[in-house]
């Protein structure tokens, strides 16, 4: 079994993600996140939010609608050249994407391709009340738009000075051909940009570039990617988008293959210099020094929040034999793992040291994610924080009701400790700082 097989069998026997409409026979490229899943992916979104806003002093946030007028896509470009090549098989009709097929022939059926034709991945939708006078619109295919377009209403309503970014976290939709790999390609994902705009000089804008892709390198380091796992791939200039003067890509080693994670793009002023001419609005910025009026350059930097969930999954992913036994466990970055810590009584059926439980586990939840299990021995719920990723694990025993203290287990380690209950809450906050 390979780490995607693994990684998809954990994920929904643990409860982090689970196909989409499972029940009605799943709807391709779609997926739920489970009381897990959904404690990582907010964990994710957090630290992003706290490196790049709330620790910055020149960067803001935005939330902006995801669904915009259409004349959005129109200026972006997204109408025109938002779109894959798509082939069909004319034997058993199954369609490709052409540029991911490795051969000429299907490869359910054997059969013959058509030609490939241009697929527009926008998402359509309709606004309105009266059939016949529905306005058609999108669902947005990339959160990046609804930044640019708010350009004016960010400089006039706040004190912000270039250089200055707009951050912003949300959901994007895309009406992909071939979903597939868990979540790294579906029809409905959310991403974690920054916008960051820069004076239109090219030697400068290149230097705050490579300060980006340094600096958002770093932040998956800092979260426990290992080295090793990760890399800039730079796209070459007969790739780069219709947009870019210059793009990376940071790729996580999956497996045996390497997948995009995060992109950094100089984006030139395509999509102010865009928004200006499409709008007729003025998309300007003053220059109080040098009393200049221009069109910002924006370097942008684009990752995937469910991507990065599910590559942190993988790279925490470890099996190890402990005493002639497996044990599976998800060593997550504790600032990501879904619960900090596991409260659990030794006994269920003894309901001194579950009263005791209780309320260890009422008073750590003022501070952090505090999962609660009473159910089978104390080992199988061990191997089930393990699984989960959670740190540590307190066991509330007889001696716990004598002498005030209970056993802390460190998941990494293994190891076990005994610790006073008044001291849980400092122990913690050590630990997991």
């Amino acid at each position: 079994m390979d780490i995607w097989e693994k990684i998809t069998s954990l994920a929904k026997r643990r409860g982090f993600i689970y196909p989409g409409s499972e029940i009605y026979g799943g709807l391709a490229g779609t997926w739920d996140y489970g009381p897990l899943g959904v404690e990582l992916k907010r964990n994710i979104k957090n630290e992003f939010w706290k490196t790049m806003v709330q620790e910055r002093s020149d960067v803001v946030g935005l939330d902006a609608a995801i669904i915009m007028s259409p004349k959005v896509w129109e200026a972006s470009g997204h109408l025109s050249s938002f779109s894959d090549p798509l082939v069909e098989c004319k034997k058993c009709h199954h369609r490709f994407r052409a540029d991911q097929l490795k051969g000429d022939r299907c490869p359910d059926c054997g059969g013959e391709f058509t030609e490939p034709k241009q697929f527009n991945l926008m998402v359509e939708t309709y606004l309105g009340v009266i059939e016949g006078e529905k306005l058609k619109t999108y669902l947005r295919g990339e959160i990046t738009q609804g930044v640019h377009v708010n350009f004016k209403n960010v400089m006039s309503s706040t004190r912000v000075k270039l250089p200055f970014g707009v951050a912003q976290v949300g959901k994007a939709f895309r009406n992909e051909i071939t979903p597939g790999g868990l979540t790294f390609r579906s029809r409905e994902f959310e991403q974690m940009e920054l916008q960051y705009y820069v004076k239109p000089d090219m030697k400068a804008s290149l230097k705050t570039f490579e300060e980006w892709k340094k600096n958002r390198m770093e932040w998956y380091l800092s979260l426990g990617m290992k080295k090793g796992s990760l890399r800039f791939k730079e796209h070459a200039k007969d790739e780069l988008a219709h947009y870019a003067k210059a793009a990376f890509d940071i790729e996580f080693l999956a497996g045996e293959e390497w997948k995009e994670m995060e992109g950094i793009h100089h984006r030139g002023d395509w999509d102010v210099r865009r928004h200006q001419e499409y709008s007729g609005e003025d998309m300007t910025y003053f220059d109080e020094e040098t009393k200049e009026k221009y069109l910002p350059y924006i370097i942008e930097t684009s990752g995937g929040v469910d991507r990065a969930a599910l590559f942190f999954l993988m790279n925490g992913y470890i099996e190890e034999d402990v005493d002639g036994e497996t044990r599976t466990v998800l060593k997550l970055h504790p600032k990501l793992a879904p619960y900090k810590v596991a409260v659990f009584p030794l006994l269920a059926n003894k309901p001194k040291l579950v009263e005791l439980a209780e309320n260890i586990a009422g008073e750590l939840r003022k501070d952090m994610m505090v999962a609660w299990d009473s159910r089978g021995n104390i080992g199988k719920r061990y191997r089930a924080q393990d699984e989960a990723g959670t740190p540590y694990c307190v066991t509330v025993d007889f001696d716990s009701l004598e002498n005030g203290d209970v056993t802390v287990r460190d998941r990494d380690t293994m190891k076990q400790e005994r610790v006073k209950i008044k001291g849980l809450q400092a122990y913690f906050a050590e630990r997991l700082k």
